[in-house]
């Protein structure tokens, strides 16, 4: 079922529509800079969206001819101590928000995503990027090392490889995003929505309770100790396997019949 667009937002367009929220960042004459004010409606839409029930994933995508170019530097200008540190503090937030919501986030990446845009391409759990799309982290060459970005982007493609990008603010193909990690898939542009729908397909298959709970787990282990990301890891499959969904999963594939989820 197609609902209504949501309202109340100033600089993006949120859908939701046959399972799927839809995240648009709405500024393109700014290539959909993301402002203080966008990162606090970006908080919003994506936890009103996480407490969908019927939601299977929320897609980010960038409305022109952008993904997104980064912070809007033209704020940044002048601006006492306190709203920088709450600009980062608050951007920081909107990327771990991403990581806890339930639903697999993707980003639907075309034209450029560059500085904080790269770092929100990098935190969103898959991303699919149009061929021509580029990826940069080039604070460095304005005097802002693009340090909030190479949290999650020296994450997805390691050291080296962040390095080469923060160093030197030289921007990378979608060909080497690819080859590097930092999206899953590269498509012509013209295939790039039946591309993340693909994605967005394949997850709905399964459990919404089980997808959710392996989203979690992954973040909750990705930086511990071996020893210590097993032990998490067991108490998580132990409590999964007593789940509904296991349990009739378990039970459909021993049948040789279609499991009947329920998301608990």
């Amino acid at each position: 079922m197609s609902l209504l667009p949501h309202t109340g937002y100033e600089n993006l367009l949120v859908r939701e529509e046959g399972g799927v929220a839809r995240i648009v960042l709405n500024r393109p004459d700014k290539r959909n800079a993301l402002s203080l004010e966008l990162i606090e409606e970006l908080i919003a839409a994506l936890r009103e969206a996480s407490t969908h029930r019927d939601t299977r994933a929320i897609v980010i995508e960038g409305a022109g001819p952008a993904f997104s170019a980064g912070h809007d530097l033209s704020e940044m200008i002048g601006r006492p101590r306190a709203f920088l540190v709450e600009l980062f503090d608050r951007c920081s937030i909107m990327m771990q928000t991403i990581h806890e919501a339930p639903q697999p986030v993707i980003a639907k990446v075309h034209g450029i995503a560059t500085a904080a845009g790269c770092q929100l391409v990098a935190a969103c759990d898959l991303a699919v990027a149009a061929e021509g799309t580029r990826f940069a982290t080039p604070g460095v060459k304005i005097g802002l090392f693009c340090s909030t970005p190479m949290v999650p982007v020296s994450r997805a493609v390691g050291r080296k490889r962040a390095m080469q990008m923060l160093l030197t603010g030289e921007p990378i193909d979608a060909a080497t995003a690819l080859d590097w990690g930092l999206v899953n898939r590269v498509v012509p542009s013209e295939e790039l929505e039946p591309g993340v729908l693909e994605l967005v397909e394949a997850i709905s298959r399964s459990s919404a309770y089980t997808v959710a709970t392996g989203k979690h787990a992954f973040y909750s282990q990705i930086d511990l100790a071996e020893d210590e990301a097993y032990e998490h890891c067991e108490r998580v499959m132990a409590e999964n396997a007593l789940a509904h969904d296991a349990q009739e999963g378990m039970t459909a594939f021993l049948d040789k019949r279609a499991p009947v989820w329920r998301g608990e």
